[in-house]
């Protein structure tokens, strides 16, 4: 088989692009992804989130895991990353964050040029379809459906007045004018009539609607890509098995890898492509020598604290607390709404470290149940939690490979905590979460602290910290963008050394943005699109 261009994963970024490719009519494009549809009842109903997360079992999910994390008190990281059709858009929790104009100008001072935030913006835009209508800030007609939560619950409010009696002010729109404060997050969820209340992820709104009726858009599922088909220095293809056989497709104009930050330098280094020594030592033939494939690995890490609850108007595990998650499945069912309808993370803040700090570094997710370990270990009763990440990290980690075997998991080292300044941030973060928790707007709900602190004090905070903390799920900047000798990718997206080869997905970006990083993933692939047919970009 032979296409135009031909794309490894159909994530975030890969929906995205192969759905504005293939608008070109005389453009013929081939998706291949190593999962499903990603549009079945767990994906679609927001709540069904929590079956997926834990990867027990492995649902829509690669359920990775890190190395020894030395500073996490030698602790291996967890790391869920979507399996479908909408990669990890079809796993989240739907919070729709852009980040601050400042980190996508920190992008272009650093070599990124063309991706300032008056150039990435107008792209934003264009993704949106936003149910409070179109401004400077925000679009009405795109794919993406953007929606004020349905249902919040009564202790989301309440925390949200604990932030304000802790000097946060209140937030209606954290991809507004100014992010810092607390409210209610939006999410990537449908307000159509049809669907309303359903999960909007990438592939739902990019590519699902355009089944049987995209003619020149080939997709290939539950299929595992092997390696990039390299002929005298450019990209002509790529090869993948499925169902114990091998088959190759070739790509007359480009490759494009959009696996994300993990599959993206595990691919490239796969096929030849990376740090030349490290590739001969697993036995990888060097195709093209390029250090920085894998490096610059940023992430956010998070800390949790959660509290058992007295009340019920929360989310419990207990024959009662099923019974109403049940019987809320025929609301949503019905309209859409009810806590089925629910990102679980409602609530949340932006605010700064310290005051001499110049724009929000830290972020809390409040979420209405309790959660410990990614959901991997289950506790009986009612509760509530609060998350918090440190938004710039200095910390850099890596990927690389275990073996020379594509069916292995890549090796992924965060190297969390590695910078001090982290820990620094982390901690004052911490202690103004846990104040507000502590607030007398919540107490109607606050039980007893699920892992209580020995001493309220530093350093037991900071080894608890070492203890529990881990990813939020952000991985990034493996494939950094830039123009210097380390990047992977030029601004264009172009793999420097090789022909016809481009990486379109989270890994490229230079550093980490300021929040959840779904949105900024689908605006790098809508540019890309631009990109790559050689259209103008969008207007600011």
């Amino acid at each position: 088989m032979e296409f135009d261009y031909v794309i490894a994963g159909g994530g975030s970024a890969g929906a995205t692009l192969a759905a504005r490719l293939s608008e070109e009519p005389g453009v013929t494009v081939c998706l291949i992804e190593a999962g499903g549809e990603g549009d079945g009842l767990l994906v679609r109903a927001p709540f069904l989130v929590a079956a997926m997360i834990s990867g027990k079992p492995k649902i829509n999910n690669w359920a990775f895991e890190t190395t020894p994390q030395p500073f996490l008190n030698y602790r291996r990281g967890y790391q869920p990353r979507g399996k479908a059709l909408g990669g990890s858009s079809a796993i989240n929790a739907m919070l729709y964050l852009r980040g601050q104009p400042a980190d996508y100008d920190g992008w272009a001072a650093e070599g990124a040029t063309g991706w300032g935030w008056q150039d990435v913006l107008p792209y934003f835009r264009k993704a949106e379809n936003n149910i409070r209508g179109a401004d400077d800030l925000h679009g009405a007609d795109g794919p993406l459906h953007v929606a004020d939560q349905r249902s919040p619950r009564p202790i989301t409010e309440a925390f949200l007045e604990a932030a304000e009696a802790e000097g946060l002010t209140g937030r209606e729109d954290f991809n507004g004018a100014e992010q810092e404060g607390a409210g209610l997050y939006q999410v990537t969820q449908f307000h159509d009539e049809k669907r309303q209340g359903e999960r909007c992820s990438a592939a739902a709104a990019y590519l699902h609607p355009l089944e049987d009726t995209r003619r020149n858009l080939t997709q290939i599922l539950r299929a595992h890509i092997t390696r990039i088909e390299i002929e005298e220095g450019r990209a002509t293809g790529l090869t993948y098995t499925k169902m114990g056989a091998t088959f190759t497709v070739k790509a007359r104009r480009e490759v494009i890898v959009a696996a994300g930050a993990f599959g993206s330098p595990q691919l490239l280094m796969l096929s030849g492509i990376g740090p030349g020594a490290a590739l001969q030592e697993k036995g990888i033939a060097v195709r093209h020598d390029l250090p920085g494939v894998g490096q610059n690995l940023q992430d956010h890490l998070d800390y949790i604290t959660s509290y058992r609850s007295p009340r019920r108007d929360v989310v419990g595990l207990t024959p009662g607390g099923i019974f109403q998650i049940i019987r809320q499945g025929r609301q949503w069912r019905e309209d859409g709404s009810g806590l089925i309808s629910s990102p679980l993370a409602e609530g949340g803040a932006f605010f700064r470290s310290s005051p001499e700090v110049a724009r929000p570094d830290l972020q809390l997710h409040f979420v209405i149940g309790m959660v410990d370990d990614h959901m991997r270990k289950l506790h009986y009763g009612y509760g509530f939690s609060c998350h918090v990440c440190a938004l710039r990290p200095e910390s850099r980690g890596s990927v690389g490979l275990r073996d020379a075997d594509p069916m292995s998991p890549p090796k992924i080292n965060p190297n969390s905590l590695s910078a001090p300044a982290d820990e620094t941030v982390l901690l004052r973060g911490a202690k103004a979460m846990r104040r507000i928790l502590g607030q007398s707007a919540l107490a109607p709900w606050r039980g007893k602290e699920l892992h209580p602190l020995e001493a309220e004090d530093d350093a037991a905070m900071m080894e608890d910290i070492r203890d529990r903390a881990d990813s939020i799920y952000h991985p990034v900047g493996t494939c950094r963008m830039g123009s210097d000798d380390l990047a992977v990718v030029d601004p264009d997206l172009k793999v420097r050394g090789v022909e016809g080869l481009r990486v379109v997905d989270a890994s490229v970006m230079p550093r980490i943005t300021s929040g959840n990083t779904n949105a900024p993933t689908i605006m790098i692939a809508e540019k890309a699109a631009d990109l790559i047919l050689g259209r103008e970009s969008v207007s600011p």
